[in-house]
């Protein structure tokens, strides 16, 4: 059985940053890699005292809590990632009371409310539009310039930019609308770049996707829960496909302790991807292939089907 499934602490004294680590990917990241050892900031908008715009339930202090549930040791911090003042004050706590940074994952998103299926540009409300392009890629772009001096003080350090797709799936198709299918895609060239400036000066950039994910999100829109989600599959059937948060968090945690890491620089990943590189798996023990599925099944007209898949 891998490490990250059999409570291996392989990445203690390692320190991660998890930017927008409140719920989804983003917390399922933060506790794969307390799971093995870790010491994770979480920074977010959504805390004990105050909602983000979203007004979701979860918190960062939640994510911190199930960090050091999981073996590690979990810390949240409160930062708006639009505004450079407060990263620079999160990093600068980080290096007072840690003195370096492993892992920087970049996961803030924020738009689930701003983007409009299938509306075109003009159709689209541009304050809407304009406010998700920042949240999703300002907010990357500048925790990286603040971040980065202390990722690169030690030698090995890793960056994961967290989006939607695949460079391959994404780039022969159109992503939902306008304003969503730059978001993602600027995502993307994100790790790309990062991989040409990081690589020479001893760090990895990667971009990862997860596959159809089982967010909070996701599951309060189907009406489900973790525990029950094969209930949605009536109403939607390739929704069998789908992941926990947990799958992405311990890839990204497999990444984080491969001493040969650099060999994925610049490149585009999923988690379905590297399950079968690494051999960890999801919570029930599967290894959901999403962004192939995606392709040969649900794109081809195909009936739902995840023999071979997961």
């Amino acid at each position: 059985m891998p490490e990250s499934e059999r409570g291996g602490r392989d990445l203690a004294g390692k320190v991660a940053l998890v930017a927008g680590g409140t719920r989804g990917a983003g917390r399922g990241v933060a506790v794969g890699l307390g799971a093995r050892g870790a010491t994770v900031y979480v920074s977010g908008r959504s805390t004990a005292g105050r909602r983000s715009e979203y007004g979701r339930p979860e918190t960062i202090e939640e994510t911190a809590a199930l960090v050091t549930a999981a073996g590690g040791l979990g810390v949240a911090v409160a930062a708006d990632h639009l505004v450079p003042a407060q990263v620079e004050a999160l990093v600068a706590r980080i290096d007072a009371e840690r003195g370096r940074l492993d892992v920087l994952v970049n996961d803030i998103w924020g738009g689930e409310r701003l983007f409009e299926w299938e509306s075109t540009v003009w159709e689209h409300d541009l304050d809407n539009g304009l406010r998700l392009l920042r949240l999703a890629v300002d907010t990357h772009a500048i925790t990286s310039h603040v971040a980065l001096p202390l990722l690169l003080r030690r030698p090995g350090g890793l960056v994961v930019e967290m989006t939607d797709g695949t460079a391959e799936y994404n780039a022969g198709r159109y992503r939902v609308s306008f304003f969503y299918d730059l978001a993602k895609s600027a995502v993307l060239r994100m790790a790309f770049a990062l991989g040409h400036e990081l690589g020479p000066r001893g760090a990895t950039a990667v971009a990862l996707t997860p596959g159809w994910l089982r967010s909070e999100m996701m599951l309060d829109a189907f009406g489900v829960t973790e525990a029950n989600w094969r209930d949605a599959l009536a109403r939607v059937p390739h929704f069998a496909i789908s992941e926990s948060p947990a799958y992405v968090g311990r890839a990204v945690a497999a990444l984080a302790a491969d001493p040969e890491v650099a060999r994925w620089n610049g490149r585009s990943l999923s988690s379905g991807q590297l399950a079968g590189v690494y051999g960890f798996t999801d919570l029930d023990g599967s290894r959901p292939d999403a962004w192939r599925y995606l392709v040969e099944v649900q794109d081809a007209g195909r009936p739902a089907d995840t023999t071979g898949y997961r």
